[in-house]
């Protein structure tokens, strides 16, 4: 993956005080590595008297009398130390989530490594800057360019840096955050934008505890005309003032307006591309037809998968 950025130069009472998210719960950071390691499943309850006897003996940390005894694997240790240090993720074959959120099953990867990169320079140019920006939408010219993907890791990897995160699926017409997060999709945006729900639709993710979503919902027969609605707006207030960093996904912006009315909501834009795929002049479009509708521009993320 490789990264571009580049800085350029309503009414509606759908969320009420007694609509507001549910507080979201912290782990507690006192938890001890054998603690964590018997509650993840990964250490015998009843072996935890030899390694204690054997740290005590050897004057060694528990992981490592643990390792000693071939009770847990170095991977293990460093799983239950992330969890001390809150920074979580997933061993492989949680099933938890989908294996696509590779920042939740693989945060030391390269790959993982250059989305953290990208999330130092948006929290430097867009999210912490002089006049810090709570939305950002994540677009693209036309289908499998990997906006989707980007956009639920990067969610992730925001909540792993304790940033109270929400994740929005405005892609009504082929949603895929619910997916990629085993979610229910009963109750989404569509939800909201017909007022048929309110911010209870918001889910948050137990396996990270600053980290929420707003599935799709159903799938409407109008979601242009209901993004066009105020309501739309009241709820990218709501949020923002809700939270730290809002990331919205968007479907196809050469093949529906959706994407548009979205980035000009959210008022900033990152455009992704995929290496060999995506078209130079309708990137070049989409970029100037967003700055002209006002959306700021703040980067270009090049997917070379």
């Amino acid at each position: 993956m490789q990264t571009s950025m580049q800085p350029s130069s309503g009414p509606g009472s759908v969320l009420k005080a007694d609509q507001s998210v549910q507080p979201i719960q912290r782990t507690n950071s006192e938890h001890s590595i054998g603690v964590i390691l018997v509650k993840s499943g990964k250490l015998n309850p009843e072996k935890t008297d030899a390694v204690l006897s054997l740290q005590k003996k050897k004057n060694l940390r528990f992981g490592d009398a643990a390792i000693k005894l071939g009770l847990v694997s170095a991977e293990d240790i460093r799983f239950a130390l992330s969890r001390q240090y809150h920074y979580p993720y997933l061993l492989q074959g949680d099933g938890t989530v989908s294996d696509e959120l590779v920042a939740a099953y693989q945060p030391f990867s390269a790959q993982v490594e250059a989305m953290r990169d990208l999330r130092s320079q948006l929290m430097a140019r867009w999210f912490k800057a002089a006049q810090p920006h709570k939305t950002l939408s994540f677009v693209s010219p036309g289908s499998s360019e990997g906006r989707s993907y980007l956009a639920a890791n990067m969610a992730v990897m925001f909540s792993q840096l304790g940033e109270r995160t929400l994740l929005i699926d405005g892609d009504m017409r082929y949603p895929r955050q619910h997916h990629l997060f085993n979610l229910e999709n009963q109750a989404g945006l569509s939800s909201i934008l017909s007022g048929r729900s309110n911010a209870t639709s918001i889910q948050h993710i137990t396996s990270f505890a600053d980290l929420s979503v707003l599935t799709a919902g159903p799938t409407p027969p109008n979601p242009q005309e209901l993004l066009g609605r105020p309501m739309f707006g009241s709820l990218m207030t709501y949020v923002a003032q809700e939270f730290d960093v809002v990331i919205l996904d968007t479907p196809a912006a050469s093949k529906y307006a959706d994407a548009t009315i979205i980035a000009m909501q959210s008022h900033g834009a990152m455009i992704i591309t995929r290496q060999n795929m995506t078209r130079l002049g309708k990137t070049q479009q989409l970029a100037s037809g967003l700055e002209e509708l006002g959306v700021e521009m703040v980067g270009a993320v090049l997917n070379n998968y």
